[in-house]
């Protein structure tokens, strides 16, 4: 399996958490993206701990050694017709995740999470590690 992959924030978490799965998976990875919106979902984490100088310093360092993907003209975009979509079917996910999708979309990368609602977005293709 190899290919160009963009992290969903449970999979970020489950990397914190040396999961075995996700490591392999990585190991077998041509590229390896993170939406900022992840970044961001991270750091509210990291607040929201009873260690929070140590968690959001291993964020930057995440953030540092990992290629940020940011939203731009194309990805609103991408978001107004995924959210519209989604609408249209009566199928809302949570606005961050509609963002994420977007990315995805937009830079054409299989998604890599655990949420079984980004089913619902059309056109993306996702892996469940």
């Amino acid at each position: 399996m190899n290919g160009e992959y963009l992290l969903d924030t449970n999979i970020v978490i489950a990397l914190f958490a040396n999961e075995a799965v996700i490591i392999d998976h990585l190991k077998d990875a041509n590229e390896v993206f993170i939406p900022s919106i992840v970044i961001g979902e991270l750091y509210y984490g990291a607040r929201k701990s009873s260690r929070v100088k140590e968690n959001l310093a291993r964020i930057d360092e995440f953030a540092e050694d990992n290629v940020i993907l940011n939203c731009d003209l194309e990805t609103a975009r991408s978001y107004s017709q995924v959210k519209f979509k989604l609408k249209e079917k009566g199928r809302p996910i949570p606005e961050n995740d509609i963002w994420i999708a977007a990315l995805a979309l937009q830079h054409r990368l299989t998604l890599v999470s655990r949420d079984k609602h980004f089913s619902e977005v059309d056109g993306l293709t996702i892996e469940v590690w």
